[in-house]
Formats: structure tokens, sequence, C-alpha cells
């Protein structure tokens, strides 16, 4: 597990380009993606390799069936729950290579019982009353690299 800078994780995603996106960010930021089914596509989809251009295979990818089975694997790993429902902000945390990050699906996030049980593992990313919440891959992008900042870019080309 420590190859890794930090472990993404999606919970139920449902937009392909999205995860192919979201792909292609961890293994530009040496981050291993795990994602909790169900899945609302196929991992095959067109549309995830075309945002995932030719890095796919590049790609560390781990499937779950539930979160249960993602927590016991990483019961030593500090866990955060990305959600815009949280007071704090992931700006002001210490990040830590290892840490892994939850980033819920793009309809509707987190499911509230979930993120009640991990409540002090929560985090968000401020923005304005203007909308709800800012696209995943987008929210994947600025808290990792946020982290990846953190502990000095390990693993940059151009660190």
């Amino acid at each position: 597990m420590n190859d890794f800078n930090f472990h993404i994780v999606l919970y139920q995603p449902e937009i392909p380009a999205n995860t192919g996106n979201i792909g292609r960010l961890c293994v530009g930021c040496k981050a291993k993606l795990h994602i909790i089914k169900p899945l609302r596509f196929l991992i095959s989809d067109k549309y995830v390799k075309r945002a995932g251009l030719d890095y796919w295979d590049k790609l560390q990818l781990e499937f779950y069936d539930d979160l249960a089975s993602l927590q016991k694997k990483f019961r030593k790993e500090r866990i955060f729950f990305c959600t815009t429902k949280s007071p704090n902000n992931y700006a002001q945390v210490n990040f830590r290579k290892g840490d892994v990050f939850i980033f819920g699906p793009e309809s509707r996030g987190i499911p509230d019982e979930i993120l009640q049980d991990n409540w002090q593992q929560t985090i968000t990313i401020p923005m304005n009353a203007n909308i709800r919440s800012i696209n995943l891959a987008n929210s994947v992008a600025i808290i990792s690299y946020e982290a990846w900042r953190q502990i000095g870019f390990v693993h940059s080309k151009s660190r």
C-alpha cells in the first residue's frame, strides 16, 4: 500500500467520463483508484477510456463490493470522507502519504448514514452559495493535489 502517495475511492460512481478523468489523475499523482460497487456503467465504457486517454493501462485499480471491505483493508490508514456537508475545510488538514479519500456518487454524494458514522473524518471544499457542488473529477483533483503538495510532490518528475 505504501508505493502510492494516496488512495482515491469512488463510492458507486455514476458518470463514466468522471471516472476516466479521475483514473488519469491518479496515474499523474501516483494514487491508486478504488471503486466501491455498484457502478452505473461498465468500466470498459468508451467514455471511461476516452477520458483516461492512453494512461488507463498504467492505472492501479481495485474494486470492492461494499464500504466495509475497503475500511477493513485500510484500518491502519486515515480515511477522509469528502462531502459538501462537512464544516471541515480540506485546506486546514495536514495530509500524509497513504491517506485515503472517499468521494460519493455524482448525483447524491456519500450517504448521510455513512457520513454520520464517520463525521470526524469528513472534509469539504469551500464554495459559495450559488452552487450545491462542483464536478466530481474537479473535487478529486483539488483535494489530491493539495495532499500531494503537502507531502512534497513525492514521485514527481519535476520534484
